[in-house]
């Protein structure tokens, strides 16, 4: 096709687009600023689905501080046989990549716009000389258009318009099969069709909220009560953190309390998720008259003196009397109506959570409990002399994280902690007992910790002697003791926490000096362990396998807290079990540096500053040669974490025999609201036509929505012919049960089936690693599972960072299977392909 010289460029200017709107009346940004935020060599690109005069594609690349535009009429399409017209349109704004809404009738563009694609572009060559020339090659890095593409430029048929050719270049993205508009038609924003987004009528800006009117608010369907949430918990330390950044409050001495509510539904739970509503009736009945629309919050159930302090001791009393004013003290907010508030910082929560219990704030029942910025010796000081407990420091930037983390930290003023409670002494006066044997956990065993004679009244040594008749022991239950406490003892099964003050350890790893503050029932025995001081991690520190990461506390998992360390953790732990199935074969990279819910990119060929221990390899393509990464060391892995790297993705084939595959892909992939139980029902059906052939399969959580159904295969077979066979045998099940199947990728055909992936198994695909985490919510990780365990598996997604080590053990034969290479027979071939 002939192409005409580029016209001369003017320098990047908003001044047309600022020309054809009337920002007064339509949403669009005005983008005064057009200053770069990308990282050099790669810029956002953006596509805008736009339902105007007539729908289109706005396809959009940033340069010079603006976004370059085009307008491509059919939208973009997969095929390197459709040439797509792509009309040049004027300069937007870099605001413009966010925007998704209305733009109001009347004005320029008026109609719908929905964010129908977005990520980084990379430009192949020098972009301002390459659109000079009349056509410009770059790689695409988004959800749903990657690989190299083109904007050729046309012979101008008039001098009105700037006419392109946007095309799909051939590479291992390009297909014939697949309707990219037709399968994909939702905003990569909001979710939301084009009709969604008109009946919303608000616009969407870059995670902002907005666009319903108060009116509309109040008459939303009411938010169901939230259910419980595993609570964030604090780690010990010594030192008040000196850095800035973090805050300050009191810690109270109460019960750790969330409180979820829903109008007149009310629960409150322990932190081990016991439902203790009906003890706490005045703090229900103060958050009932609030009425609040599906609210989840975190604070502690106390009691408080007349001096400030809150005292265990006389909770206890309360809630057994039923005498004495509790008070609920609000810490945190986890949900309020239908946004989820555990991502968003600290600081934000906390005046959410200001402003909702602003009502309730004279009646001394829910508390708002309110922070100090920095000064954290002053507020430790203050603490100490008011004598409580101690305080809690926490970073006002994080997100609220379930578990124990180092984002909330707990200094205390003197000892107390919980134990287990092993027996108790014979006392020789008229008292019950004369002390409590103590314990604490150390790994799967009880430790002996000492006793505690002091801080029983009479109420409570009646109490506890009731209790202690119910669970009566002839020997203690596991743990070694001294020969002087066997005598004149009473032994009772390890199911009570006290709470314990006292004046540290002795070299022998007794308590010193302990009183007896109250029984803690909202504690497991199981949960009991010595608390010990630990070290915050600094802005730069050490992992494993030596690599040295930078920010390791950098939340990467907003959703449930999994930082860059724990990231890091993981994979060092896991690299044996990854390296056979991931070392030695061309790997892609899915990185998310700033967490998962900010922009991501796909990454397979070297940067500038990657690790040592990351490779590359030249490899043929269509464009003659290109470097691929590849990794040999375990290092590589701890080293893609540091830059954020969180999805391994492999080729079929291994280094040493790059044209022959050694490996099988099915990846069967559900329609939207397919349960899961389905999947597993095509996994054990692929499996069993697989064995049909002669050949054994493995099944993995995919840690998405699907399974994996992998063949190891003998490396003996080129590329053509192993895509074929998957090819053929995938479209021979579909054939078989099309009610069932489909082997198309076009998403209309896909409704209420399972889409048999096997695109997979050709040159130049990948597939996901096995043990590789996902770059989803809940942190899940792509899990091998033995074919007789699937069955019990509840969800792709079952596996997390947070759970994965504890069944590593589990896939030991999986592991051993998946090195084991089957040979492909011309009789295979022929069974399928005939």
């Amino acid at each position: 096709m002939a192409r005409a010289a580029a016209p001369a460029k003017p320098k990047a200017s908003l001044d047309a687009y600022h020309a054809k709107r009337r920002f007064a009346e339509t949403p669009e940004p005005q983008g005064t600023k057009t200053k770069r935020r990308a990282k050099p060599g790669l810029g956002l690109f953006v596509v805008q689905k736009h339902d105007a005069t007539r729908l289109h594609y706005d396809f959009r690349l940033e340069l010079d501080g603006v976004l370059l535009s085009w307008a491509v009429t059919r939208g973009p399409s997969l095929n390197p046989a459709d040439k797509r017209l792509a009309v040049r349109t004027e300069d937007h704004p870099l605001d413009y990549g966010d925007f998704e809404g209305i733009i109001p009738k009347g004005n320029y563009g008026a109609g719908t716009v929905m964010l129908w694609d977005k990520g980084q572009w990379e430009p192949i060559g020098d972009p301002h000389e390459e659109i000079a020339k009349g056509k410009i090659a770059f790689n695409l890095y988004g959800e749903k258009m990657r690989g190299r593409w083109a904007l050729v430029l046309m012979r101008k048929a008039s001098e009105k318009r700037e006419n392109w050719l946007l095309i799909k270049e051939r590479d291992a993205e390009a297909t014939e099969d697949r309707d990219l508009i037709g399968e994909k038609p939702d905003s990569v924003a909001s979710g939301r069709d084009l009709d969604g987004i008109a009946a919303a009528g608000g616009i969407w800006r870059s995670g902002k909220t907005g666009g319903q009117t108060p009116a509309k608010a109040r008459a939303a369907k009411a938010s169901k009560r939230p259910g419980f949430e595993e609570p964030q918990l604090a780690t010990l330390v010594d030192d008040v953190p000196q850095e800035g950044g973090w805050v300050f409050e009191v810690k109270f001495d109460g019960y750790r309390t969330e409180i979820a509510a829903s109008g007149a539904d009310v629960r409150a739970y322990t932190r081990s998720g016991l439902d203790w509503t009906e003890r706490f009736p005045a703090v229900i009945a103060a958050v009932k008259s609030l009425d609040l629309d599906g609210v989840l919050m975190d604070g502690e159930i106390v009691v408080m003196a007349p001096d400030g302090r809150s005292s265990f001791g006389a909770l206890q009393n309360a809630l057994q009397s039923g005498k004495g004013t509790l008070a609920y003290m609000a810490f945190d907010l986890l949900q309020d109506g239908k946004t989820d508030w555990r991502g968003k910082p600290l600081t934000e929560r906390k005046q959410r959570l200001r402003d909702i219990l602003a009502p309730a704030a004279q009646d001394g029942i829910l508390v708002y409990s309110d922070h100090v910025e920095g000064h954290g010796d002053d507020m430790l000081a203050m603490a100490r002399d008011k004598k409580l407990e101690g305080i809690i420091a926490k970073r006002a930037d994080r997100p609220y994280r379930s578990g124990r983390t180092e984002s909330w930290l707990k200094i205390k003023i003197g000892h107390a902690q919980e134990f287990v409670v092993l027996g108790y002494r014979h006392s020789t006066k008229s008292r019950a007992f004369s002390s409590l044997i103590l314990g604490v956990r150390e790994g799967k065993s009880l430790r002996y910790a000492g006793r505690v004679g002091s801080g029983f009244s009479q109420d409570v040594l009646a109490d506890l002697s009731a209790r202690f008749a119910k669970i009566k022991a002839t020997k203690p239950t596991g743990i070694d003791v001294p020969d002087e406490i066997l005598k004149d003892t009473s032994w009772v099964k390890p199911l009570l926490v006290v709470d314990i003050a006292f004046n540290g350890w002795t070299r022998d790893n007794l308590i010193r000096q302990g009183h007896y503050v109250g029984l803690r029932e909202d504690k497991p025995a199981e949960q009991v362990v010595r608390e010990e001081p630990k070290t915050p991690k600094t802005a730069t520190t050490e992992s494993p396998l030596g690599v040295r990461l930078t920010h390791p506390d950098k939340v990467l998992f907003p959703d449930c807290g999994v930082t860059k360390a724990d990231l890091a953790d993981y994979l060092a732990q896991v690299a044996d079990h990854m390296l056979p199935f991931a070392a030695g074969r061309l790997v892609s990279l899915v990185r998310h540096p700033d967490g998962i819910e900010k922009e991501g990119f796909f990454q397979r060929h070297p940067s500038r500053g990657m690790d040592a221990s990351w490779q590359h390899k030249a490899v043929k393509t269509t464009h003659g040669s290109e470097e691929y990464l590849y990794f040999t060391d375990p290092r590589a892995l701890v080293a893609a974490a540091q830059i954020g790297g969180i999805e391994f993705h492999i080729w079929g084939s291994r280094l040493d025999d790059i044209e022959k595959p050694d490996r099988i892909v099915f990846d069967l992939d559900p329609d939207e609201g397919l349960p899961f139980a389905r999947v597993k029902d095509a996994a054990f059906f692929m499996r069993d036509v697989l064995g049909a052939l002669g050949l054994d399969s493995l099944a993995m959580l995919s840690g998405g929505k699907g399974i994996h159904v992998i063949v190891p295969i003998k490396p003996e077979h080129d590329w053509p012919v192993i895509k074929a066979f998957a090819g053929d045998l995938s479209n021979r099940v579909a054939a078989d049960k099309p009610a069932l199947y489909v082997a198309t990728m076009a998403k209309a055909k896909r409704h209420d089936k399972i889409f048999i992936d096997h695109f997979r198994n050709e040159r130049g695909s990948t597939a996901i690693a096995p043990f590789s985490p996902r770059a989803r919510a809940g942190a899940p990780v792509a899990w091998p599972v033995d074919w007789d365990k699937l069955g019990k598996v509840t969800s792709a997604n079952a596996v997390t960072l947070r759970n994965a080590l504890a069944k590593i053990d589990e896939t030991k034969d999986w592991c051993l299977a998946a090195q084991s290479g089957q040979r492909i027979t011309r009789a295979m071939i022929d069974a399928v392909g005939g």
